[in-house]
């Protein structure tokens, strides 16, 4: 079923996840395919259910000041519940097929946990 995908994100170098999960548009455990290039980025907003907002920063530089300034942009990725990645999360995604109207990439692992806030 999903053995070519598990061999593909192993051969990347991407942790397994700990839960396991019965969701068809999960990497590891569906039958959905990853391809192109892999995006870290924070999660900005985990508030829909089953795709969370994440917001990549890089710097771009212009010519005519000799400077760079920052920018960013946000793409719409799938959560599977085996992952399940929340705000403020240092996620992986990977582009998949078009899983809804915006929704084109795949959360494949949670590089780093947010801090819960100490109340």
């Amino acid at each position: 079923m999903a053995k070519a995908n598990v061999r593909n994100l192993v051969a990347l170098g991407l942790k397994p996840p700990e839960k396991e999960c019965n969701d068809p548009l999960c990497p590891r455990h569906g039958n959905i395919s990853v391809r192109g290039t892999i995006i870290v980025g924070v999660v900005e907003k985990a508030r829909m259910q089953g795709t969370v907002v994440v917001r990549r920063d890089y710097l771009h530089y212009l010519k005519k000041y000799k400077r760079y300034e920052k920018r960013s942009s946000k793409f719409f990725a799938h959560n599977p519940p085996c992952i399940n990645a929340r705000e403020g999360d240092v996620v992986k995604i990977m582009e998949t097929r078009p899983i809804s109207k915006g929704t084109r990439f795949v959360v494949v692992e949670v590089v780093k946990r947010a801090e819960e806030s100490k109340k």
